[in-house]
């Protein structure tokens, strides 16, 4: 029987995750762990300095009061003991994930922390742009349940995992998937200051999207701007290789003799 964690960012209560759980259900046993409450651009965070409890809602169902890391290292640790989950999928997130936005999201970090403990992992989220009408979780869904089909019969690289972006359009209104590498998305950075009824100040980061670099051809925001579905592999490995060969010749021997010196 093919194993199937499935995670998030949204929270326990998110419709997409549930939708994605019912879908996955035709590849094999899903179990379902994910955040008791929202923990949306918390990035690649692990609960250190509080405990964390591991909560159990019925059969395969399960909230944990920590972050989307947590929920796959605690889930794999503990409700798979012996055989590990076959692939770990975390969605769909209630909005995109394109560009550099993949550095501060929990729905990222979930895969990545999957990744970290050697297993086979996605992240998908829909490209809903909270308007008033209902996000097309379904149809995420369905290109979810494909690409999973494609990881367990295929794989995946060591210290790859794929993010998925779907346009929230009607299925027809879907031209194809694209393999894409990841683009750059621009905000309007905005800190908004308060006072609360102490008298004390405090802050809102607000951050209005402004658009993405059209420069960057191929690009995962491009394809989903386009009606596609943007396939992206990410590596854990985060060098840069032309930089390297770029500072082997800024001579840090010398630097080294440098500081000795001054010693």
């Amino acid at each position: 029987m093919v194993e199937i964690l499935v995670t998030n960012d949204d929270g326990i209560l998110s419709v997409g995750i549930q939708v994605l759980a019912d879908a996955l259900k035709q590849l094999g046993n899903v179990t379902i762990v994910a955040p008791s409450q929202e923990q949306s651009s918390t990035g690649h965070s692990l609960t250190l300095h509080k405990p964390i409890r591991l909560e159990k809602v019925k059969p395969g169902y399960y909230h944990i009061n920590g972050t989307p890391p947590d929920c796959v290292l605690i889930a794999t640790k503990k409700l798979f003991p012996r055989k590990k989950p076959d692939l770990v999928v975390s969605g769909i997130n209630r909005g995109p994930n394109l560009g550099n936005d993949i550095h501060y999201s929990g729905t990222v970090a979930a895969a990545r922390e999957a990744t970290f403990l050697k297993l086979p992992a996605m992240a998908v989220s829909l490209d809903y742009g909270h308007g008033p009408r209902a996000p097309n979780f379904e149809g995420a869904a369905q290109y979810a349940l494909k690409i999973a089909q494609k990881i367990l019969k295929r794989g995946l690289p060591k210290q790859v995992l794929l993010n998925v972006n779907v346009p929230d359009v009607p299925l027809k209104n879907i031209h194809g998937i694209r393999v894409c590498k990841t683009g750059f998305r621009y905000y309007e950075g905005r800190l908004i200051e308060q006072k609360d009824p102490r008298g004390k100040n405090y802050y809102w980061l607000s951050g209005k999207y402004l658009g993405y670099e059209k420069s960057i051809l191929g690009s995962d925001c491009h394809a989903v701007d386009q009606g596609y579905v943007s396939v992206t592999p990410l590596h854990i490995d985060a060098s840069h290789a032309p930089t390297m060969t770029r500072l082997q010749k800024w001579n840090f021997k010398k630097v080294h003799e440098t500081v000795q010196k001054s010693i």
